[in-house]
């Protein structure tokens, strides 16, 4: 069951992939490169809603679900789920109101005035059909179907694509907040219909499977829910915090070099929305897989069995090394060709090239956080990630505005290498313990 759903979302996720590359290419090629960087602005932003409204509650979901039905408490998983999805909607509430009340602040300080408080009023509305999608998902994988979310990631994407075409061609936007608000609607209408699917299909799934379960044993599953979500949520807003405040004072940062805001806007979007969309674009593959080991581990650890966590995460490593080597040899051969063939342009190549060299410690480090998760070590993985992230942040603040450009760069490294060395050396030491 797990190899044919591992198949099922390895190919899937390469096809949602190449979905959510097109429509990057797409936008890319249709905007200037300083709408592409208030685009990110706005992006950054939106995912620290996303944080504020889920954080936690996917994972919260994946792991309790996952050991009740290690342990056969049929109505247990269900009941887990359904409470999992009605925290999703109060946390989901409370952080669309903090963005609704604040929308002047935001407009203000993160979008740079560039565009109007409208497109925060959108990203309110999809908060809360974002944080119950995520718990519904979270439910699929731990039951191990997680094939039946497939369909809902395509009609998302397919429908963001189709829609931003269509609107793109019919009111052809020129200015840069009209044409950030159709990209912030198409993604509301792609939210929409997957809400509305994962909702059918997980009602359907509990009747199914779920529907007259007799209880096991009494537990207080909020308290295990929260016991889960608490720490990972918390640690989450710190880091999701750090992590939007260190995107959102990159563009001013490099103003204070000798550029003004459009030309730092500029670089910005062809760092962060050019070309690491192709650095990371067969993340895809690993992503898939070592989201698919959290339950996986996670059962190996409730189970106390140790040698099969030891083993996968073995080959989990080199696989992914040698993927990653492989990757990394062939974007750095090729960075101009890809450059010029993906966005009609050449200057994107050396960036392509720079971060090329990265792909082994990123691609790595993905994979270490996922096995730390399914090991219930999910608060280690956010400390290292926020320990990164202050420290990064500092030195933008500090040196991007004496030498530009090239420190942001050097900043990407720096934050990449220390979160793998940092994440390596914890999972080894984990490993050696397990007895």
């Amino acid at each position: 069951m797990f190899l044919l759903n591992s198949i099922i979302i390895v190919v899937s996720s390469f096809i949602l992939q190449i979905i959510r590359f097109t429509f990057n290419i797409y936008v890319s090629n249709n905007v200037s490169s300083e709408t592409l960087g208030v685009f990110e602005l706005i992006m950054a932003t939106y995912y620290f809603g996303i944080t504020l409204a889920s954080s936690g509650i996917n994972i919260s979901c994946i792991k309790v679900v996952s050991e009740e039905l290690a342990f056969g408490n049929l109505d247990g998983v269900k009941n887990s789920s359904k409470k999992c999805i009605k925290i999703s909607i109060f946390l989901s509430l409370i952080a669309s109101a903090i963005f609704y009340f604040n929308a002047d602040f935001i407009v203000k300080y993160c979008f740079q005035y560039k565009v109007q408080k409208s497109i925060v009023n959108l990203i309110c509305i999809a908060l809360p059909l974002i944080s119950v999608s995520s718990a519904i998902t979270g439910y699929f994988i731990a039951v191990r179907r997680p094939y039946k979310t497939v369909l809902g990631q395509f009609m998302e994407q397919l429908s963001k694509l189709i829609s931003t075409f269509f609107l793109f061609n019919f009111f052809k936007p020129a200015s840069i907040e009209n044409i950030c608000y159709i990209l912030i609607l198409c993604d509301l209408i792609s939210e929409i219909i997957s809400f509305i699917y994962l909702l059918i299909i997980y009602c359907f799934d509990l009747r199914k499977y779920f529907f007259n379960t007799q209880k096991k044993y009494e537990i207080n599953n909020f308290a295990r829910i929260f016991k889960i979500l608490v720490p990972v949520a918390l640690t989450s807003y710190i880091k999701s915090g750090i992590s939007t405040l260190k995107q959102l004072i990159i563009p001013s940062s490099i103003t204070k070099s000798g550029k003004n805001i459009n030309e730092a806007l500029s670089d910005y979007g062809q760092i962060s929305g050019m070309a690491m969309p192709i650095i990371m674009f067969p993340s895809t593959f690993l992503i898939a897989i070592s989201s698919l080991l959290i339950p996986e581990f996670s059962r190996y650890y409730v189970k106390k069995d140790y040698q099969k966590i030891r083993y996968y995460t073995d080959k989990l490593l080199i696989s992914s090394f040698l993927f990653a080597l492989l990757l990394s040899f062939i974007l750095y051969i090729f960075a101009d060709n890809i450059s010029f063939l993906v966005y009609h342009r050449l200057d994107i190549g050396i960036y392509i090239k720079i971060f090329s060299i990265l792909i082994p410690s990123t691609y790595i480090d993905i994979v270490i956080d996922n096995i730390l998760k399914g090991l219930d070590k999910q608060t280690v993985v956010m400390i290292i990630n926020i320990t990164d992230l202050i420290f990064s942040t500092v030195f933008i603040l500090i040196f991007v505005p004496i030498y530009g450009i090239k420190a942001y760069i050097f900043s990407i490294f720096f934050s990449e290498i220390s979160n793998l060395i940092l994440g390596l050396f914890y999972l080894l030491k984990l490993e050696k313990n397990l007895k």
